[in-house]
Order: C-alpha cells, then structure tokens, then sequence
C-alpha cells in the first residue's frame, strides 16, 4: 500500500517537460495531425456557434447574441492558431485552456436549452483530454474542478427550471440532473485522471532505466530544461563517472555480478548525492549526476568517487574515473550551458582514466564577459586534475 501512495505522490509531483514532450511528437511525424485535429475542433465549435440559435428557437436578447459571437470569435481563432501557426508555448497553451473553459461556461449560463447547456459540458470533458496530455495532474486537477462546478451549474439550472426541455415532471428534472453529474464525474473525474496516469507511467518507463531504476539518457534529456527552470547554471555542477575496467567484471565473473556491481553503484549513487539532483545511467557502465554546486568541484568528485570504492563484499575492487564539470562565467546561461557542462564532464572523465582510473578531474568552463557563452568559440575549457588515488 506504501509502494501505491508513492507512485501516487510521484505522479502527483511530476512536472511534464512541455518542450521536450512536444519535441517528441514532432520527432516521430505526430504534431501535425494533432494540430489537424485540434483545428477540426474549432470547425465544430464554430459550427456549434451557428447551431445554437436555431436549435433554441431563436430566442431574443442581445446577451445570446453576444455570446454567439463571441463563441464563433473564440473558435474562429483556435482554429487558425492551430492550423496556420506552430505548436505553441506552454504559457500560451494554458491561456488558450483557460480561454476555452470561460467560453464553455459562459455558453452553458447564457444558454435557454438544457441540450445546449450539455454541449458546453461535454466540451470541458474534450478538453480535458489535451490538458491530460500536454499538461501534468495539478493542471489536469484544476480543469477537473472547474467542469466539475459547471456540470453541478448545470444540473441547478436543469432542476430549477431556468433550462427549459420537453415536458417533465419535477422527479424527472432531478433525475436528469443528477445524472450529468455523475457522468462528468466518471469522465473526467475517473476516466481523464486514468488516461493521463497511464500516459505517465509509460513516460517514466521509458525514460528510465530497468536494471538501475535511474534515469537513461532520454530521461535525463527530458528532465533537464525542467532543472534549468529552477536553477542557474551558474550554481550547477556535471558529473560524469564510468567504472573502471568494468570489462574485466563481466569476463571475469559473469554478467550477472556486473549486474549487481552496477545495481549497487546507483543505490551508492543515490545515498551520497542531494535529494534534487538528477541521477541518470548514460551507457553500459556509465553514469551521469546533475545537482546543485553546494561545495568546492573536487570535493564532490571525490565524494562520488569514494561511494563508488567503498563497495564492500564483492570479489574484485571496484573504482570510477570522475569528471565534474563547473562554469565561473555568468555570462553561459540557459539550457546551451547544461549542453557544455555534458561535454565538459565527458572530457574531464576521460582524462581522468588516462590518468589511470580511480581519479577526479575537474573542468571549468570560462567565457568571456559579456558575452551570453552561447557559441563554442566562446567558451574555453580548463581541467584541473585531482587524483586522490586509493589504489
């Protein structure tokens, strides 16, 4: 039950990487059908802008005919935005959200048809499938409360009266109002959160990486604009360590203690690093720590490293080769600066075995002042060796 409220909080926590997400689809061919898609939904809407007149019998006010035009302006607009311009942003995404979720409400309280007042519902629960998609569970978790509210709205209205429909009895109005608001509630209180949890345990398996539970590099890729959001490079610091002669493991005692070696080395991982820092196996017997610089470049090198070497009861000794990479420049900023840091870390790991293994060197990257370090010909990289050996 504990493992069950775990996963939960996680979902719950989880921060979808917008960018990276949409990155995704379009790697694979898949952002303009979806845009396609989301632009034929406008057509309906505009359609439905048209419909609703007729289908209430031309009742007169110019409250109804503001909200007519208003609603064909809105679904006009999402039409070609969707159709003519490129993906948008995620603040432009949760603007055009929250737009369509006023628009439906507003469609439902101006409404004097009780078949009306359902399209604009049912219209909350198709939106609801994007933002299960495109957006995470708090996101998804407000949408559910406002179509919530507009579904009881409506039903008030439906029992009360205000929403005229074929002649019922008082009985049958509560009826029918009740029942919308227990279908909302399993499409998009039951159904949304189900799809979108899915989607994200999906998403975390296949960024992660099966034998260690860490992160693979696609995950890593994903996560990091998410740490970019939060922190500056300038605060940031790149480890990069490969197991030494980790060949000689598996030859030596078969695949299954390099297994266990590496099992191991993840969990040592995970104990010595901060809480926050991302945590990523990169290739066979490498891996990758992303985290905050709270102390000097070597000594967290040196703190990875002797995680590593304090493995106990294995039959052969095992050590990493540590590259930390670090920036003193304000100027390199941005996700291009994480990019380097990446490099920076490989290079200084492979220096770190031609030392001849179980080392840390450091590589600080400088860039001129000034100047946003976005090109390589602005930056320069320094490794400072440091070879605290426990051979």
């Amino acid at each position: 039950m504990s493992d069950n409220r775990s996963m939960v909080r996680r979902w719950w926590r989880d921060r979808v990487a917008y960018r990276r997400l949409v990155e995704t689809f379009a790697a694979h061919g898949a952002l303009g059908p979806f845009k396609f898609m989301l632009g034929a939904g406008g057509v309906v809407m505009l359609m439905l802008a048209v419909l609703t007149p007729v289908a209430q019998g031309g009742v007169p006010g110019w409250g109804l005919e503001v909200q007519g035009i208003a609603e064909g302006a809105v679904a006009g607009a999402w039409t070609v935005r969707w159709w003519f311009l490129p993906w948008p942003r995620e603040s432009e995404s949760l603007a055009w959200i929250v737009l369509f979720d006023l628009d439906a409400v507003a469609n439902e309280l101006l409404a004097h048809n009780r078949v009306v007042g359902v399209l604009g519902v049912v219209l909350l629960a198709a939106m609801g499938g994007y933002v299960a998609v495109f957006h995470g569970p708090r996101i998804l978790a407000l949408h559910i409360v406002w179509t919530m509210l507009a579904s009881v709205l409506l039903a008030g209205l439906i029992i009360s009266g205000a929403l005229p429909g074929p002649p019922a009895s008082r009985q049958a109005d509560i009826a029918l109002g009740v029942g919308v608001v227990l279908v909302m509630a399993v499409v998009v209180g039951v159904v949304l959160p189900f799809m979108q949890f899915s989607h994200w345990l999906l998403r975390v398996d296949a960024l992660s990486d099966p034998l260690t539970g860490l992160l693979n590099r696609r995950g890593l890729d994903s996560h990091l604009p998410m740490v970019i959001g939060r922190r500056r490079p300038a605060t940031a610091s790149v480890a990069t360590l490969d197991l030494d002669r980790f060949k000689t493991v598996n030859d030596t005692f078969g695949h299954s203690l390099g297994d266990e070696v590496l099992v191991r080395t993840a969990r040592r991982l995970r104990a010595t690093v901060d809480s926050d820092a991302l945590i990523a196996r990169t290739g066979g017997e490498e891996f990758v720590v992303v985290g905050h610089l709270r102390a000097d470049a070597a000594a967290v090198g040196e703190r990875l490293r002797a995680a590593v070497a304090s493995s106990a009861d294995l039959p052969i000794a095992i050590t990493a080769s540590v590259g930390v990479a670090v920036h003193r420049a304000a100027g390199a900023r941005g996700e291009v600066g994480y990019e380097e840091l990446l490099r920076g870390s490989d290079s200084a790991m492979y220096q770190a075995k031609r030392d001849g293994g179980n080392a840390v060197v450091v590589a600080v990257v400088e860039a001129p002042p000034g100047r946003d370090g976005s090109g390589d010909q602005s930056r320069k990289w320094r490794l400072v060796g440091f070879t605290p050996k426990s051979r």
